[in-house]
């Protein structure tokens, strides 16, 4: 090899970096994979945490972090190998551990990088999914249960992330049932600062989220970022908007919901459809106030998935979607089909395949999420009794978010009647 084309020497294949092995991707890649994880440590578990009554900050945060150390070992155990693995079923795989040493040095199924990157890449998402199923049942569950639910609520990648965690979410919480009826009637966050600081955590993470899915340094991965953040922003002033309109005030939290519904949807609709199913539809619909869903994820997440899955089918662009998929035969929008008549056929194609993938995650996450909440029905209460919802965190864990060290009062009936710390405490005088 001549000096003009040989590599760097940093550049150079060895036993460590082989010769399909890129650099540059394999960085940006667990960097991606990294801010798609902070956006549940700490991001959800401080939005979460602030976003709830006082008496469930910590039950809620907790939820977050438990999940999120649960899915990481269940997905290197069997969850990554039963997605992405052999094939078992047309829609899931053999399951098997993933830390075998060959198998994760071996390139990844796509991008030039290890499985190693890449099992983790994938891990931050089934994590997340995970805790987006949780905010559906806060108030209502102790986090020991959450753990248990399937790896099956996350068939499908990105958008439908999204809608497998409201469906799934709004499932369970039809199954754990209501919280109580004073609790429903007044649910103020305890910190709206601490929830802004959750969220501004999440949409700063969506970066890697859209970013990372390319598997490449590329500028489809430039366009999916500036894309999210623009379409985020805009769904956020137009959920800000309507609410000033039609409740003359600028609401925080609404313009928190407005955020995540335009992170999950990645298009300026967003803002409003999510808008006017929960605060119009659902407000005036008995069927579906009889589910208690705490943080309204059927409407950010399942709702703002679902349309965006059905426009991303009217408006995908043959030129885009040929430099991540390196054809654009039988990827092309609705409507980019009837302007080139020729394709008309690929794009009513393109719709019935998001129609049908929108279909298929629906029933598949109602009958998974069903037969798990009975499944463990069977084992444990999915509902605490009313008694111990009275008292919320005190009585699930023993501990209280706000609580000064050594002054807390404690219910009757905590896990911990006396104080956690009590060795180490000074003991209160009075003068």
């Amino acid at each position: 090899m001549s000096n003009e084309t040989a590599f760097p020497p940093n550049l150079m294949p060895d036993q460590a970096s082989p010769d399909w092995f890129n650099k540059a991707d394999n960085a940006w890649q667990l960097t991606a994979a990294t801010l798609v994880g902070l956006q549940s440590i700490p991001g959800l578990m401080i939005l979460y945490g602030g976003g709830v009554k006082k008496k469930w900050a910590v039950n809620s945060a907790f939820m977050v972090l438990y999940a999120f150390a649960c899915v990481m070992f269940c997905w290197v155990t069997w969850g990554y190998r039963m997605s992405f693995g052999s094939k078992f079923l047309p829609f899931w795989g053999k399951d098997n551990v993933a830390l075998d040493q060959k198998y994760i040095l071996s390139k990844a199924f796509l991008g030039m990088f290890p499985n190693a990157t890449m099992v983790y890449f994938q891990s931050v998402f089934a994590a997340i999914t995970l805790i987006l199923i949780a905010g559906a049942v806060f108030e209502g569950v102790v986090s020991k249960w959450v753990s248990l639910q399937d790896g099956t609520n996350r068939l499908f990648w990105r958008l439908l992330i999204h809608l497998s965690s409201g469906v799934a979410g709004y499932t369970a919480a039809y199954w754990v049932g209501p919280r109580l009826t004073k609790d429903r009637e007044r649910f103020p966050p305890n910190n709206i600062l601490l929830m802004l600081f959750g969220a501004g955590l999440l949409w700063m993470g969506w970066t890697g989220f859209n970013g990372g899915d390319p598997y490449v340094v590329s500028s489809d991965a430039s366009l999916a970022v500036l894309n999210t953040h623009l379409c985020t922003a805009t769904s956020l002033l137009a959920w800000e908007g309507l609410d000033i309109i039609f409740f003359r005030k600028a609401s925080v939290i609404g313009a928190v919901q407005g955020m995540i519904t335009g992170l999950v949807c990645i298009i300026p609709a967003a803002g409003s459809i999510p808008w006017t199913t929960m605060m119009v539809i659902h407000k005036h619909s008995e069927i579906l106030q009889k589910v208690d869903d705490t943080m309204a994820v059927l409407h950010t997440h399942a709702i703002a998935g679902s349309l965006g899955g059905i426009l991303t089918g009217l408006f995908a662009k043959p030129n885009l979607n040929k430099l991540f998929f390196g054809d654009s035969a039988n990827y092309i929008g609705l409507f980019y089909g009837f302007d080139d008549k020729s394709r008309i056929g690929s794009g009513v194609r393109q719709m019935g395949v998001q129609f049908a993938g929108i279909t298929f995650v629906v029933f598949v996450n109602v009958l998974t999420t069903t037969i798990i909440c009975l499944s463990i029905q069977m084992v444990v209460p999915l509902r605490m009794s009313d008694e111990d919802m009275e008292i919320g965190d005190d009585a699930a864990h023993g501990e209280e978010a706000y609580a000064i060290w050594g002054s807390g009062d404690r219910h009757e009936n905590s896990f911990y009647p006396s104080s956690v710390n009590a060795a180490f405490e000074l003991p209160v005088t009075t003068n």
